[in-house]
């Protein structure tokens, strides 16, 4: 498998460190908003990324932390006028039901930020030992550029930088791209004890003290989505690095945003679709298959009509398992072969979906004989990309669209031809044709 290596900006062969093992660091939500679109597509990316893996025969360990500690919580907790732990635990919970439904893998470890705080302060200690750090009244600031490699993850020259901090510049720092690594606390501010007084972790070390206290001091894979490119994984490379003298990541995969009207889709710019209200429209696999024909790196605009095509689409493909459900045969090899080779490179899932489209094309016109091998192809291919295909769904299709044909055969009976050619002119809309024949009346999917 060949994976796009944001430090190195190529597609790379990926190898493990340990054989048959892999450890990956995927940056999960802060938790001071409901879970939208976007997230979800950072979500599925490394839910993608850990099935093929584990397809490939790998033993995986995932860990997807969540920030719970962080200006934006706090702002949160504070407009909310509730502790920050009730917040950060409501918005966990409903980014868990949205993973539910959206059937993402649950990963090794769902780790907090406030559960390493011994972890984070072990950290900082280190950097400062080594001069890679400095207090001033309690707030402890990494300095950027004592760190020479600075900008190689993102490309970015250091005198071209301006501070990218989630708040305003700190003029306590000695140099405006300083960054924090431990914040003193205000009145009124939750805190923990450590050696610089009561404070709390700054949001970039939290992530390389969980990343390194579960994986290691180098892993295997980071990812995230694009936007925490710079300065959030920027700032991870140097403070991590810097305190241990090892490379920390050895492939960085990076998904590209979901735009909304041309702009990333945010709670900071009031655009963003809570993934709640896609689920009252659309089914998960619906939702997985209009995410999926996009590329992860490749920036998706959230567009209704897109949508509703995936759901004509996952429709289409429901209608061929059921019209062949009970039928076995052996997977197509020559389609198998085409799976991996799209998965192998880059985690192509567009060119994976275009093969299962294919199968329910081919599957249609095949024999009776045949009409197996292609179902039992099909499902291997939708089960390796995380769809959940549920017998008892197809089941009820199935019920829906006899109950239809017999509505469509009394309009016949009573000779309203017209209004029984537009329920057929309406399922065909869906991808179901009608046949009426001297035998009877027949369906299949188009």
């Amino acid at each position: 498998m060949r994976l796009y290596n944001t430090l190195s900006r190529k597609k790379k062969e990926f190898k493990s460190i340990k054989d048959g093992e892999v450890g990956i660091y995927y940056c999960g939500m802060t938790l001071q908003e409901a879970p939208h679109v976007g997230h979800m597509r950072a979500a599925l990316t490394s839910d993608i990324l850990n099935r093929y893996l584990r397809y490939l025969g790998f033993k995986v360990k995932l860990v997807v932390n969540f920030t719970d500690i962080d200006d934006k919580v706090l702002l949160k907790a504070k407009e909310e006028k509730r502790d920050f732990r009730e917040v950060t635990s409501y918005y966990e919970e409903e980014y868990r039901k949205a993973s539910n439904v959206l059937n993402i893998l649950r990963p090794s470890f769902y780790p907090r930020a406030t559960q390493h705080i011994k972890e984070i302060i072990e950290l900082i200690e280190k950097l400062l030992d080594k001069d890679f750090g400095y207090e001033v009244d309690g707030n402890v600031f990494f300095r950027v550029r004592s760190f020479k490699p600075y900008g190689k993850l993102s490309g970015k020259k250091l005198d071209d930088l301006r501070s990218g901090a989630r708040i305003a510049v700190d003029k306590k720092k000695k140099d405006p791209l300083d960054f924090a690594l431990w914040k003193a606390a205000k009145p009124g501010e939750p805190y923990w004890f450590s050696p610089w007084g009561k404070g709390r972790p700054g949001w970039h070390i939290e992530c390389s003290a969980m990343a390194i206290h579960h994986l290691g001091e180098t892993i295997d894979i980071h990812g995230g989505g694009g936007d925490l490119m710079f300065p959030h994984h920027e700032n991870e490379v140097a403070q991590s690095e810097a305190a241990t003298g090892k490379k920390f990541a050895n492939y960085w995969v990076h998904n590209a945003m979901l735009n909304i009207k041309g702009e990333k889709m945010s709670k900071s710019l009031q655009n963003f679709i809570p993934i709640n209200e896609l689920y009252e429209e659309f089914n998960s696999n619906t939702i997985r298959l209009y995410l999926l024909q996009a590329h992860y790196r490749k920036q998706l605009n959230y567009n209704r009509d897109m949508l509703k095509q995936a759901s004509s689409g996952w429709e289409h493909i429901k209608v061929f398992l059921d019209r062949t459900k009970g039928l076995e045969g052996k997977p197509i090899g020559s389609y198998l072969e085409g799976f991996e080779g799209n998965m192998n490179d880059d985690l192509g899932t567009p060119g994976a979906i275009a093969l299962a489209f294919d199968l329910v094309s081919r599957g249609n016109e095949a024999s009776p004989d045949e009409k197996g091998a292609y179902r039992e192809t099909l499902l291997f291919i939708l089960d390796s990309l995380g769809f959940r295909v549920e017998e008892e769904e197809s089941i009820k299709l199935g019920e829906v669209l006899e109950r239809i044909l017999a509505l469509r055969g009394s309009l016949r009976e009573e000779g309203n031809y017209k209004m029984a050619d537009r329920v057929r002119a309406v399922l065909l809309k869906a991808g179901i044709a009608v046949e009426d024949t001297k035998e009877g009346t027949s369906w299949r999917a188009d």
